[in-house]
């Protein structure tokens, strides 16, 4: 006589919102945004969708929460750095929370004026700031940040969505730069000179260097006492 399959058993603990966004965050991890569905988050939770309904409206609130949550384990500002030491420091902790749930990325960009990255943008002013740019041009100064923080940290999200589970990135960037160093001369020069940087290169630490050279620009620029805060346009 068969028996019927045993339903998983609910937790005694308290559903809360807390707890659902932490559940949110794991299966974003696992199974990406068009994965998670409330249905497949009860499942999760041992619960019903209606009792997820009673902390949150909908999948948008909800991808705002675990986004946010992510965001929040971003290590505040140390007190004793200086403000290149501190902006670095947070463009690196978006880039490793971005590395570590690649979905982030596409939610920040979709709101990137909007909160959690709102915070971000502020940390970031407060050191543009600190390092004494001109009032006129720290929007110019802080959005370039935030815009290449954004760009390269999801772009970077992008590539390790699009490759394969067992690709070895080693195998991968040698491949790739085999063929850029078989490129055209005349149409791609450059691209074929720098091939074996390409395969030799680490993502995190030209993350880390293409910050250094926008904080070198800002502050040459604000040593120049002729340098027009932002330039004027054409």
């Amino acid at each position: 006589m068969a028996t019927k399959a045993r339903r998983p058993e609910r937790r005694q603990e308290p559903l809360s919102r807390e707890r659902i966004v932490g559940a949110a965050v794991e299966l974003l991890d696992t199974v990406g945004e068009s994965g998670l569905t409330f249905r497949v988050l009860a499942e999760h939770l041992a619960t019903g969708p209606g009792a997820i309904y009673w902390h949150v409206t909908g999948k948008a609130e909800l991808l705002a929460a675990a986004t946010e949550a992510v965001v929040a384990t971003i290590a505040d500002d140390a007190t004793d750095a200086t403000p290149q030491e501190a902006i670095r420091d947070l463009a690196l902790g978006v880039f490793d929370a971005i590395d570590a749930h690649p979905w982030v990325g596409a939610q920040l960009a979709r709101t990137s004026w909007q909160s959690p990255m709102l915070g971000v943008f502020e940390r970031i002013g407060r050191q543009v700031q600190a390092l004494q740019v001109p009032e006129a041009a720290q929007f110019t100064a802080a959005s370039a940040l935030l815009n290449y923080i954004l760009g390269v940290a999801g772009q970077n999200a992008v590539n390790t969505l699009t490759l394969r589970p067992d690709t070895n990135r080693t195998d991968f960037l040698d491949a790739v730069a085999t063929e850029w160093a078989q490129l055209d001369p005349d149409q791609y020069g450059f691209t074929r000179n720098i091939a074996g940087q390409l395969r030799e290169h680490d993502d995190r630490a030209e993350f880390v260097a293409g910050i250094d050279l926008i904080l070198a620009g800002i502050t040459a620029r604000r040593r120049s006492a002729d340098a027009a805060w932002p330039p004027p346009s054409k």
